[in-house]
């Protein structure tokens, strides 16, 4: 595939180059039965897109590939970091997640986390979907994961929700109990600010919230939206500090044992569901702006 292909043009790479599944529309039994994690509820525009992808790798695929889907990353304990380990270890076969958190295994993931390192989503995918992309695949190779190229679903940047009053500058920030995920390079970097960072999965964000154990987080409004966040919290400061995506990972073992070829059909149903997450993330923000002082 060609690197000059767009975002919104680019082929799934579950189904793409290197490492695509045998498409026939002959009904057989499956070959792959696997499991898909995520950390979204399952009323979110991730867990729908990614349900409808894999409805379609199963049809293009005559059922020899079925993957389910599990909200929620199926409630297991240890949240996101159990996950992940589970992908590497092969106990898992798919799972979505932010570079920030994969940078606890992949150190170079990290720069998906940065603070302010992106400015628009354009920005963001001319990067992952180049040179950069490219070599934190390879990364991920070598602890044992495979990240589908041009396989990132965009979450969206970041604002900041507050129960205790609205964050205008950086002095706001002094003191300020935020919550982030388990990953030095947020933890570090409202350090850095002057805030109190306190560490929870995002399995335990409403709770951590509702607790008064934190006043704060981090997140896009899409997220905050779909954990109920307004009924814990009261401000939202639209800061767009940091973006986060994410990425559709598979263990590099079982990714290697896939059939090479793939249907064009397939592709295409791949690719919408990609861009009908983006416009999604993109036109619903606005919406949740416009709704949170009438639910908080």
């Amino acid at each position: 595939m060609s690197h000059l292909i767009s975002r919104r043009h680019f082929t799934l790479g579950v189904l793409a180059a290197g490492g695509t599944m045998l498409a026939t529309r002959s009904a057989q039994a499956a070959d792959f039965e696997l499991r898909q994690f995520h950390n979204q509820p399952a009323d979110s525009p991730l867990h729908k897109r990614l349900s409808e992808m894999w409805a379609a790798v199963k049809e293009e695929t005559g059922g020899r590939v079925q993957v389910q889907t599990f909200s929620d990353n199926n409630q297991i304990p240890g949240g996101d970091p159990a996950a992940l380990n589970m992908v590497v270890s092969g106990e898992l076969d798919f799972f979505t997640l932010n570079g920030g958190s994969i940078g606890n295994l992949v150190p170079a993931s990290n720069v998906q986390g940065i603070l302010f390192a992106f400015r628009t989503p354009a920005q963001v995918f001319g990067a992952l979907d180049g040179d950069l992309g490219d070599y934190l695949r390879e990364e991920m190779k070598t602890k044992g994961l495979y990240a589908v190229p041009r396989g990132c679903f965009d979450n969206g940047f970041h604002q900041i929700t507050c129960a205790t009053r609205p964050i205008r500058s950086v002095d706001d920030l002094q003191g300020l109990k935020i919550r982030t995920p388990d990953a030095p390079i947020y933890v570090e970097a409202w350090k850095a600010l002057g805030a109190s960072p306190v560490v929870a999965n995002l399995n335990k964000l409403y709770e951590t919230l509702k607790n008064g154990a934190a006043e704060a987080q981090t997140n896009p409004l899409a997220t905050a939206e779909f954990l109920k966040l307004y009924e814990v919290q009261k401000y939202v400061s639209m800061t767009n500090h940091g973006w986060s995506g994410f990425n559709l990972l598979a263990n590099w073992k079982l990714w290697q044992r896939f059939p090479r070829t793939c249907s064009r059909s397939s592709s295409e149903t791949s690719r919408s569901s990609f861009a009908c997450n983006a416009r999604t993330t993109i036109l619903s923000t606005p919406t949740f702006v416009r709704s949170w002082p009438s639910k908080a």
